[in-house]
């Protein structure tokens, strides 16, 4: 095993994909010879030349218009769109082209595509059109499949397994997650899609996270674990597909569930999981089910208003325990 940080694992990924496979390429903004704003392809240029790490104009249609026709042509694209704001430009390529061509040609047409995006998240103060959680608006749409990972060890082995799907994939990263460190093992291996981590194993409550709240959630639960509380914490790791099993088995395991997301709580991926959970285990459940988002307002500029919109630790510790406490 080896320490790396998420953003290198990402590098590495795109890097053994890239030589393992002559058909794979990337393309967007500054990917080539800037390397990235985060430095995710620093030096790839040189390895493998400007054919297969294109610099784009300043388009997210041309860039992703361009991605779906390579794709449907035998190439396995990874698009690389700066921010995942900015997806809201090409939308008709993604909702109305990527995924519905395996469909329309009876499956004759194959898109592997990988649609990457740097800028989840808020807490750096790059404000509403740089900030944003849009996992539910890509959940909605059927043909896309949606990664979301919350470590370096997912980061690296979700998106291998992305580059070598034949239907398009969403690929979300977090930006506040580049920096943050995780064993790896040496050797190569791959995540499959639809399978959920249990980051922490418990007995008392469920507590379903993604991406940067996933390391809020495992914070709190070590502090309720000094009172004898064991909180079961479960990483969805990709929300479509989505590993219904392990959430509802978990859930009838303890009885309780809370759900924290960063994206806005209205019309979230958290509403989704507490539908299946209300469908499928109502019965088991000896509370309410329990949602954390951020309010449904435009992410804030100012320091201390995007303090209060990002869910906090504090948040989720009265959380569990309202949710204890209704279950005694």
């Amino acid at each position: 095993m080896k320490e790396i940080t998420y953003r290198d694992a990402i590098r590495e990924a795109i890097q053994e994909e890239m030589e393992r496979d002559e058909t794979v390429f990337i393309m967007g903004e500054d990917v080539g010879v800037y390397g990235n704003i985060f430095g995710i392809t620093k030096g790839f240029i040189e390895k493998f030349g400007k054919e297969r790490v294109r610099d784009t104009p300043l388009s997210e249609t041309a860039i992703l218009g361009c991605a779906v026709g390579a794709a449907m042509t035998g190439l396995r694209p990874i698009a690389e769109i700066m921010y995942v704001d900015f997806t809201g430009v090409c939308f008709d390529q993604i909702i109305n082209q990527a995924a519905k061509m395996r469909f329309m040609s009876g499956g004759k047409i194959k898109v592997p595509l990988v649609i990457r995006t740097n800028g989840m998240g808020a807490g750096f103060q790059a404000a509403a059109q740089h900030s944003q959680c849009l996992e539910a608006l890509f959940m909605h749409i059927p043909g896309i499949k949606v990664v979301l990972p919350s470590t370096p060890y997912d980061a690296k082995g979700l998106l291998k397994t992305s580059i070598r799907d034949d239907d398009p994939v969403i690929y979300l990263e977090h930006k506040l997650l580049y920096f943050t460190k995780g064993l790896i093992p040496e050797e190569e291996y791959t995540i499959p899609l639809g399978i959920a981590d249990i980051k922490r194993i418990g007995d008392d409550i469920t507590v379903i996270a993604t991406q940067a709240m996933i390391h809020k959630v495992l914070k709190v639960a070590e502090t309720f674990a000094k009172k004898g509380i064991e909180i079961e914490v479960i990483d969805p790791r990709t929300l479509y597909p989505l590993d219904v099993r392990t959430i509802l088995d978990s859930v009838k395991k303890t009885g309780k569930v809370l759900i924290v997301t960063e994206e806005c709580k209205f019309g979230g991926s958290g509403a989704e999981i507490a539908a299946i959970i209300a469908e499928k285990a109502f019965n088991h459940l000896k509370a309410p089910i329990g949602r954390i988002g951020a309010p449904n307002i435009p992410v804030p500029f100012s320091p201390p208003l995007e303090e209060f919109y990002i869910p906090s630790e504090r948040k989720i510790e009265e959380t569990i325990q309202n949710i204890l406490k209704h279950s005694n």
